[in-house]
Parts: structure tokens; sequence; C-alpha cells
């Protein structure tokens, strides 16, 4: 099985998923089939549905675990920058109570830890906005639904023919 093509960076449009090959089936006439045909025939079925299903699942949550972790650079960054920039305020409390000398070098420090505090701020929009679009695999629930909906409706039909 070949591996997903990623589309291009910066498109919103979902991962190709890998087919699984199904071969064409022969046309029969009813009667044709042994019960145990029929049960090995059902049985690849489920299974190359089964297979599709975890490719499929495989496919969209790696995409979406992939945002999250883009993500969460922003958040390290923002606590980065907000860690460091505690240093800043507390060489601004410091130089605030040296008022008693002329300088004003306290201000030039409480400034610069606003814009480090800006910066982080920014950092941390920024991760929250590309977390907020991780979203469910939703093609897997939708086709996990009906898939499960073709097979009770199979078992449906087999209880009410018997």
């Amino acid at each position: 099985m070949t591996r997903p093509e990623q589309p291009a960076s910066g498109s919103s449009a979902p991962p190709v998923v890998p087919s699984i090959p199904l071969n064409a089936e022969p046309v029969r006439q009813d009667g044709d089939a042994s019960v145990g045909s029929l049960v090995k025939e059902v049985t690849t079925h489920v299974s190359t549905l089964v297979r599709a299903e975890v490719e499929l699942a495989k496919t969209e949550i790696t995409a979406e675990v992939k945002k999250g972790v883009q993500g969460s650079v922003f958040f390290v960054v923002a606590g980065a920058i907000a860690v460091f920039s505690l240093f800043f305020l507390f060489i601004a409390v410091a130089e605030a109570f040296n008022l008693i000398w002329p300088s004003q070098q306290w201000a030039g420090y409480a400034v610069t830890f606003v814009l480090m505090i800006g910066a982080a701020g920014l950092a941390g929009l920024l991760g929250y906005l590309k977390v907020r679009k991780i979203k469910a695999p939703e093609r897997t629930i939708e086709t996990a639904k009906e898939s499960v909906e073709v097979l009770r409706r199979s078992r449906d039909t087999r209880t009410d023919a018997a």
C-alpha cells in the first residue's frame, strides 16, 4: 500500500487516502455458490471494509494531530516569553522602589515588560487559533455509521428470511 499524498501546505483539502484494491466480482446465478464459499466471500469483504476504515481513520487522525502539534508550538513560545518577561517585571518593581533617586529607568523596564507580554499574548492567540481548527475525523465516522447500517440491514434481511 502506498503512503497517502499530502496536500499542498496551506491547503484546507483533506489528504488523499490510499485505496484498497477491490476485485471485480463475477456475476452469479442464484444458487451457484455453497454456504461455505458465501461465508468466505463475506469474511473477505468485511475484512477489506475494516482495513479501509482503519486506513481512513489513521489518515484523518494523523492530519489532526499535526495541527495540534503546530498549535502547541505557539503555546510553548508564549510560555517561554512569559517566563522571561517576569525578569523585566521584577527589575521594574525594583527600580520603582528606587524612585528616591531622580532616575526614571524603571519606566523603560516596565515598557519592555508590556511589550514582552504583548508578544506572549500574540503567540498564545496564534496557538489557540491553530488548535481550534482541530476537528473530529468526520469521513471516518460517516463511513463507519454507513457500514454498521449496511450490516444491520443485511442481518435483519437474513433473520426475516429464516
